[in-house]
């Protein structure tokens, strides 16, 4: 669930929208959302001062309900 209200806060914010992916890898620590974004896109996920990425966090910070939930924001190219 919280994957996918990530998927499509993003979707809405990038040129790019099909190039969006959302993976979610439970650790020990909580839950990982790996954001892969295209390349032109990565700067308007990330924001001025990482304001939108620190927006990102506290929406989906504040949809879960299992405990803390880390994001990484990603582009494409990189492994």
């Amino acid at each position: 669930m919280l994957a996918d209200a990530l998927e499509h806060l993003v979707r809405g914010i990038v040129d790019h929208p099909d190039d969006v992916q959302v993976n979610a890898k439970a650790l020990r620590r909580g839950e990982l959302l790996e954001v892969r974004v295209n390349p032109e896109d990565l700067g308007r996920v990330i924001g001025r001062n990482g304001r939108t990425a620190r927006a990102l966090r506290t929406v989906v910070g504040a949809l879960s309900t299992d405990g803390s939930v880390r994001i990484d924001v990603v582009d494409v190219d990189r492994r």
